[in-house]
């Protein structure tokens, strides 16, 4: 393109143009050549560009005004409020020049040709040449019109634009990140609507967690109708989640679903230009408005994006309801994450305790404590430095308030909207999407906003104590020994990517049936054996599933594979389930299908339960999930471990089991362990290594059986002693006899990332690796390190 000229074509441009016609007209020029063949559709249209911004503002009227109030601005004779609106009134007033007009009308002219269509409805979007670039972030700063019909709209719109470069809160932006105002131009993207006025699903989607920075998931966010009710925290999204490294080479790369709370959608107004606020149907509010496959497909467009920026992007995605066909309207760098690389670790552990006053997302991973102070209306409001915010949602208009706040609540909202997105740019946290955060909270209240325990964040009644641990990477030492670590919570996985570990050492199927599914597997799978309550409960869980085992297989396959993911390539050892009988009785349903027992820990659990028939088809479906995540997921770093397995044939039995759900040890690289808990499995080693790939030592359970000692009983508390000779005797021998069948062992406790001696002890004895909780990675490299170098190296 030719400098001077009021108009460009999105076809002509790039991301190199930036200056010349703002960031989201450069971004869709870019976007529209780095698409190209891929069938995605980007918007044909055209830019005014920033000479055409100057042609407006040299007009003597608005010039003097510009100069006037900015010059009265920078002598403190006015508030910034009060420039702003001294330039926009110049601004409205003023015509646009006949030259520029022309240059507008023509172009619009050439673009309804373009499309086939007499009259194109346009979205009309400010592209200011400033915005869009890493580290800032200009979203809902300016003026954007959708819908708009004819060209007499057009010219209204783009003078409408011009203007909403002086707002107080653009002015206000531009000031806090030292730019000139009249160093930044704006231009504006004009571009047929997709799925207008039908736009049957819209919304946002990040090429990394948006909360972590993990880079292997594209987190898409949607909704029905107009994606700016996604943007603007009008609704809690819905949530997919795709596994980046699957993409083209996994038949379903979906490792996460969350299905939102959408109460309403924005459609097309009455007026042209206008939306509207509709309440959406029962059928919408139960169901997610992507399936899979345009998830997938979503998703394989924003890592094409992604390849082609060589950065995180934030994206805007639409289908059209008439047709069905899908489109990318914006995409931008993701302005959180972006060039911060991670020199330190800080981790939030929150060690106080109490019962939520709220639940919702969670932004961010800290936590913060202060006054409540529920705001309900903009106007008037105030916020002292340190208090919470809490309020139904945010717009472009609260980020004043916002920046003095320790945390913000909010009703509505999802990981995408106003709130979230500012907060985190801010970084402060977080929790959206509450409900009814601004009716259960009192103002002055002293609350507790906690974004550390998972993807769920809690807002607490008082102020609860928590930690800090920060350590940098640089100063984290490198151990031969491999430091794993134990996951439970799928949620939470992500936030521990960066972490400096060999894999996941222990995943624990159990938790995730007991925290994600929270149904007993044979009620899900025999509903007519419970009583109506239990009934009534497992249909409210199973909503939206056809039958209870696909809900089951769904949501343990989803929690596996985030869990997974995380470490991707590295192995992720997945215990399957441990409950004891007890245990599953207290899950929905449970009670039908469990017998009470004298002693539920020495009785129907680990192993002895996949075979038997109170439970065999239930194992059916951990299996099923386990192969939905190597096979269809495309997670094959998944290793499967067997809990508490008493006897050599009943291990066998296990494996025979696994093979007939189609878990064939061997094939397609699928690795079995063992827990090495009872001791029988330490005495019979030789011959349980020939049938499993590795042993985890479960300290816990070995201790109990080798010292006959209950370790739930206060009484014996103090002969419960992992570090007992006889039991270290124990993992020595395993240790030695495993090695000597060509299978390694990895340990699971926090025995050596408390105690350097016993770290010590296990390096002497050559274990392969240890696994330890995420918060005790830092301290079990360092005592592990320690280990090494005071035995003279770790074993070979």
């Amino acid at each position: 393109m030719r400098d001077g000229e009021a108009i460009a074509w999105l076809d002509s441009v790039g991301a190199g143009d930036a200056a010349v016609v703002g960031g989201k007209a450069a971004a869709l020029g870019e976007l529209r050549h780095a698409l190209a063949g891929t069938g995605a559709t980007v918007p044909d249209g055209f830019a005014v560009t920033a000479h055409g911004y100057r042609m407006f503002v040299e007009q003597p009227a608005v010039a003097l005004a510009l100069a006037r109030a900015l010059d009265a601005l920078s002598a403190g004779r006015v508030t910034a409020a009060e420039a702003a609106t001294a330039i926009r009134v110049a601004m409205e007033a003023a015509p646009l020049p006949a030259a520029l007009s022309e240059a507008i009308g023509a172009a619009y002219a050439q673009l309804c040709m373009r499309t086939g269509s007499g009259e194109v409805p346009l979205a009309v979007r400010s592209s200011a040449t400033a915005e869009d670039q890493p580290g800032a972030s200009f979203a809902g700063q300016h003026a954007s019109y959708l819908g708009v019909v004819g060209r007499d709209g057009l010219l209204e719109a783009c003078r409408a634009c011009f203007a909403s470069l002086y707002t107080e809160r653009a002015m206000e932006y531009r000031d806090s990140l030292g730019l000139r105002h009249t160093g930044v131009a704006l231009a504006i993207a004009v571009h047929a609507m997709v799925a207008w006025p039908d736009t049957a699903a819209a919304g946002v989607m990040f090429t990394i967690d948006p909360e972590t920075g993990f880079p292997g998931a594209v987190v898409i966010n949607g909704s029905w109708g107009i994606g700016e009710a996604v943007v603007q925290g009008l609704v809690t999204p819905d949530e997919v989640v795709v596994f980046k490294p699957s993409l083209g080479r996994a038949p379903d790369p979906v490792i996460a679903r969350r299905l939102g709370n959408k109460p309403q959608k924005l459609v097309a107004g009455e007026k042209p230009g206008t939306t509207t606020a509709i309440d959406t149907t029962d059928s919408e509010r139960s169901s997610f408005c992507l399936s899979d496959a345009e998830a997938v497909t979503l998703a394989r467009w924003a890592a094409t994006i992604e390849r082609h920026y060589g950065m995180a992007m934030d994206i805007e995605w639409a289908r059209d309801g008439a047709t069905g066909e899908m489109a990318i309207v914006q995409a931008r760098p993701e302005t959180v994450h972006a060039g911060h690389a991670t020199e330190a670790l800080r981790r939030y552990t929150l060690t106080g305790s109490g019962t939520p006053l709220v639940r919702g997302i969670s932004v961010g991973s800290a936590v913060a404590s202060g006054p409540a102070r529920v705001v309900t209306r903009l106007e008037g409001a105030t916020l002292r430095d340190g208090e919470v915010l809490v309020t139904s949602s945010t717009s472009p208009d609260w980020v004043g308030l916002m920046r003095r706040a320790a945390a913000i609540v909010t009703d509505l909202g999802g990981r995408t909207s106003h709130a979230a997105i500012v907060s985190r740019e801010l970084g402060v946290p977080a929790v959206v999407g509450t409900g009814d955060a601004t009716a259960r909270i009192e103002s002055g209240a002293v609350v507790t906003v906690s974004c550390a325990e998972g993807r769920e964040g809690h807002v607490y009644a008082g102020r609860l104590e928590f930690e800090v641990q920060e350590a940098r990477l640089d100063e984290i030492p490198q151990t031969r020994t491999k430091v794993m670590m134990n996951l439970a919570i799928p949620d939470a996985a992500f936030r521990w990517w960066q972490l400096p570990v060999d894999g996941v050492g222990l995943a624990r199927i159990e938790f995730i049936i007991g925290e994600e599914i929270r149904a007993h597997p044979m009620a899900l799978l025999h509903p007519e054996r419970v009583d109506d309550d239990a009934r009534q409960s497992l249909r409210e869980l199973t909503r939206g599933y056809a039958t209870g085992a696909q809900y089951f297989v769904d949501r343990l396959a989803q929690g596996i594979a985030q869990i997974a993911a995380a470490q991707y390539p590295k192995p992720a050892v997945v215990r399957l389930s441990d409950f004891k009988s007890n245990e599953y009785a207290g899950l929905t349903g449970g009670r039908w299908f469990e017998p009470p027992e004298p002693n539920p820990m020495l009785g129907l659990r680990g192993a002895s339960r996949y075979c038997h028939e109170r439970y065999r088809e239930a194992f059916a479906l951990e299996c099923a999930a386990l192969r939905r995540v190597r096979e269809t997921m495309g997670l094959t770093n998944v290793v499967v471990m067997i809990p508490f397995c008493r006897t050599v044939p009943e291990a066998d039995r296990v494996l025979e089991e696994m093979a007939a759900n189609g878990l064939v040890r061997g094939q397609d690289g699928l690795r079995v362990w063992l827990m090495c808990e009872v001791p029988s499995n330490v005495v019979l080693a030789a011959d349980f290594a020939r049938r499993v790939d590795g042993f985890s030592i479960g300290s816990n359970d070995l201790t109990q059986l080798v010292l006959g000692v209950d370790r739930d009983s206060a009484e014996l508390g103090a002969l419960f002693n992992e570090r007992d000779p006889a039991v270290k005797s124990m993992i020595r021998s395993v240790i030695t006899t495993a090695h000597a069948n060509g299978v390694t062992v990895g340990f699971c406790g926090q025995a050596p990332s408390d105690d350097p001696g016993y770290a010590a002890f296990l390096v002497e004895c050559g274990i392969d690796s240890i696994s330890v909780n995420p918060d005790a990675v830092l301290r079990a490299k360092q005592t592990v390190a320690a280990a090494e170098r005071a035995s003279g190296g770790a074993h070979d």
